[in-house]
């Protein structure tokens, strides 16, 4: 008999996968503003699209101490600690107190979502 254990298997799973596609509908190419990005705080990372159809990750973790970037605007990845900025298109600093960019991660597109490594 299947029992109990199977139906929280299947419940976990379950929600495993709902997980996963809420994370690919959070990033999916729609969501990510030309000349802009989204910061996904849960996951550390901030997806950017410097040009249409150009799509770019980086650890959302500041170089400088720490913090998880606010915002992205203006074609910068901005911290509100300390005023750092960071490069949409590259990770770069822009503007300290950051000496470092941010670490850019593996962008993989397929459809319309839009996975991070």
């Amino acid at each position: 008999c299947g029992g109990a254990g199977d139906a929280a298997t299947d419940a976990a799973n379950s929600a495993g996968s709902a997980a996963t596609d809420a994370v690919k509908d959070a990033i999916s190419k729609a969501t990510i503003p030309v000349g802009g990005g989204k910061i996904l705080s849960d996951q550390k990372v901030v997806v950017t699209q410097p040009t249409a159809g150009d799509f770019k990750a980086f650890t959302a973790v500041c170089t400088h101490q720490g913090c998880i970037v606010s915002s992205v605007s203006g074609g910068s990845i901005n911290c509100a600690c300390h005023g750092s900025s960071f490069d949409i298109a590259t990770g770069a600093v822009k503007n300290g107190p950051a000496t470092k960019p941010l670490a850019e991660k593996t962008v993989k597109i397929s459809g319309d979502g839009i996975t991070i490594a």
